[in-house]
C-alpha cells in the first residue's frame, strides 16, 4: 500500500514527477528547433549584410525593398493577386 501511494505521488505530486520531466523535454525540444531558426536567419542576415556593402546592390535593394528612386525618374508599381480556380 505504501509502495502505491509512493509511485502515485511520484508520478503526479512530486515537483520532479515523470510528467514535469516529459513537460520540460518538450520546452527544450521546442527551444532547440527556435535556436536552430535563430542560427539560419543569423546566417542570411550577414550574408544580406555583405552583400549589401556593394553600392550596386545596396541600390537594388533600396528600390526593391522601401521603393525609394533616383531625383529625376518616376517609379510604378504594379501589383498582382494570383487567383487559382479548382
Amino acid at each position: 500500500m505504501i509502495l502505491l501511494i509512493f509511485i502515485i505521488w511520484m508520478v503526479f505530486f512530486d515537483e520532479n514527477s515523470i510528467l514535469n520531466h516529459l513537460e520540460f523535454n518538450k520546452e527544450i525540444n521546442k527551444l532547440k528547433s527556435e535556436k536552430e531558426y535563430y542560427k539560419e536567419q543569423i546566417k542570411t542576415d550577414k550574408e544580406l549584410i555583405n552583400k549589401l556593402k556593394s553600392k550596386e546592390y545596396l541600390e537594388k535593394f533600396a528600390r526593391e525593398e522601401y521603393h525609394m528612386k533616383k531625383e529625376n525618374e518616376d517609379i510604378y508599381i504594379i501589383e498582382y493577386d494570383t487567383i487559382t480556380k479548382n
